[in-house]
């Protein structure tokens, strides 16, 4: 005799609970059908035909509240499933936002570091351009303008006081422009400490109001005109309050 296999398909797919509904609408069809298959006038003891008519005897209001209470409880497993799959959609959302909140993190932190590392490189490569780049070293000429020049940078560097005009005026006034120019008879000479250079200035004037960074020769141009102006500063206010000898 051939299976059933449909039939057996079927069982496999119904729930617990459906099974036993199933069960138990069988058994009470199966009670009526006996029950309405004995004669109305068999003999039977009274006891034992009122147990066996009270175990048997299920009209179609109870039929049909098995009916519903399997539909109920195939309502409640739905409802239950449908739950359970709504939380586990809801879980694996906030898992998701919260992996895609950390990447985003992630990224920014990463995107910040590589624009700090950016900055960093650009600031670095700034100053070594600027430390490959040294100043231009200033020249002057070798003649009286290029020495009245260096001596007002050297002047405006160490805050001594005087204009072109009151070197330049004093200077040939003094010496005529040479910076070789010695005088041999006035007092200073006779006295053993004659006037030299551009400006004239006695040895002991020149050592007391050297400038720093200038040469020691009181004929050097440069050393012998910044000289002349700090000790003019000291004495008079600047050089240019100078206009006869001093």
């Amino acid at each position: 005799m051939l299976k059933n296999t449909n039939i057996r398909r079927l069982s496999r797919s119904l729930t617990r609970h459906q099974k036993v509904a199933m069960a138990g609408v069988a058994t009470l069809g199966a009670a009526a059908l006996a029950f309405s298959a004995v004669p109305s006038n068999a003999e039977t003891t009274t006891n034992e035909a009122t147990v066996s008519t009270a175990k048997v005897e299920y009209g179609s209001d109870q039929i049909k509240d098995v009916k519903a209470s399997v539909t109920d409880q195939l309502a409640g497993a739905s409802l239950k499933a449908e739950a359970i799959k709504a939380k586990a959609e809801a879980k694996a959302k906030q898992k998701a936002a919260a992996a895609a909140a950390a990447k985003k993190a992630a990224a920014a932190a990463a995107a910040k570091k590589a624009e700090a590392a950016r900055k960093a490189k650009e600031a670095a490569s700034r100053a070594a351009h600027r430390a490959a780049i040294k100043p231009a070293v200033k020249t002057y000429p070798n003649n009286l303008d290029g020495w009245i020049r260096n001596a007002l940078d050297i002047m405006q560097s160490k805050g001594i006081p005087g204009s072109y005009n009151g070197l330049y005026r004093n200077i040939m006034r003094e010496s005529s422009g040479n910076p070789n120019a010695i005088n041999d008879w006035d007092i200073n000479a006779i006295n053993g400490i004659p006037s030299k250079g551009l400006l004239q200035v006695i040895p002991p004037t020149f050592s007391a109001y050297h400038v720093a960074g200038t040469s020691w020769n009181i004929y050097d141009p440069v050393a012998n005109i910044t000289a002349a102006a700090n000790y003019a500063a000291d004495k008079y206010g600047s050089i240019d309050n100078v206009n006869s000898a001093y």
